[in-house]
């Protein structure tokens, strides 16, 4: 908050938006304090698993998640079991979830292997929209700009990556995955080759979730600092008469383009996330 009189400090102003914190601003002058419960010590590691701003809207975009897709299936079932075809939200809805199904999972997974996956892809493209689109709200948060959040969606990307891949190829399969075979090549050359080439192949396992964590996480924060900062122009610069409001007026109608900029963006980057996601899952399903 800026008082009157006051210097601001625009990336105190920032911060105070994107970064996680103890309390939540719901409204213009009330603040609601997240109970700190105590640190819990694992050895030489400290925990803390007390709810904060992010963690809170976390349960708020999972709880949303569940239930628009829920009520999704109520409201198509009531319109199918009366020989109407699907419209209004449900039927957009429907139309989204074919469209992940089909072109996203299956498309990249394989038909074979593709439909076990869905749930999991439409999960992911679900709750990091919506959790992209609760940050556009005044006094929303942004989860996945929180790389604790991301990296955690990277996780369980690369376990279900790791796992399935291996509970398809059998152990020798997997094994294959990370010792490369070059075709043609035999005896003690192929071996070192093979060992040489291994922790290139281990590292690429570990950059692919990286990278969709970082991508997902810079992608949000960056929108959300470019308007924040742009909105800090109006304050830095209130106190020139007649020339703020030439000023406040450009630098508004800039902060209105990004957040359209902003609103593609959230949706492009959950299609990016389900997307590589599939592709990665795909590949491993694949593996020769």
């Amino acid at each position: 908050m800026i008082l009157q009189g006051t210097k601001p400090d625009i990336g105190e102003m920032v911060l105070h938006h994107a970064a996680d914190s103890w309390t939540w601003e719901p409204f213009y002058g009330v603040t609601v304090h997240f109970p700190r419960w105590p640190d819990i010590h694992l050895g030489p590691l400290t925990f803390n698993l007390s709810i904060t701003k992010h963690v809170f809207f976390l349960i708020v975009v999972a709880a949303f998640t569940f239930f628009i897709m829920w009520w999704t299936g109520r409201a198509l079932a009531k319109q199918r079991a009366g020989q109407a075809s699907p419209k209004g939200l449900a039927g957009a809805m429907e139309g989204m979830v074919l469209w992940v199904r089909d072109d996203i999972a299956i498309a990249n997974i394989g038909p074979e292997t593709g439909a076990k996956f869905v749930p999991l892809i439409l999960s992911l493209f679900f709750f990091i929209l919506f959790g992209n689109l609760f940050g556009m709200l005044p006094f929303g948060a942004t989860i996945t700009g929180n790389l604790a959040v991301t990296g955690a969606l990277a996780v369980l990307v690369f376990l279900v990556i790791e796992v399935a891949g291996f509970l398809k190829l059998g152990p020798k399969g997997y094994a294959g995955s990370i010792f490369m075979h070059v075709p043609g090549m035999h005896g003690p050359g192929a071996v070192i080759l093979a060992v040489a080439m291994a922790p290139i192949e281990i590292m690429s396992k570990l950059v692919k979730p990286f990278a969709l964590a970082v991508r997902l996480f810079g992608n949000m924060t960056a929108g959300h600092f470019v308007i924040l900062s742009l909105f800090g122009i109006i304050f830095l610069f209130g106190n020139l008469g007649a020339w703020s409001y030439g000023i406040g007026i450009v630098t508004a109608s800039l902060v209105l383009g990004v957040m359209m900029l902003e609103l593609i963006v959230a949706v492009l980057q959950a299609y990016v996330f389900a997307l590589l996601s599939a592709v990665f899952i795909g590949l491993m399903q694949h593996e020769h």
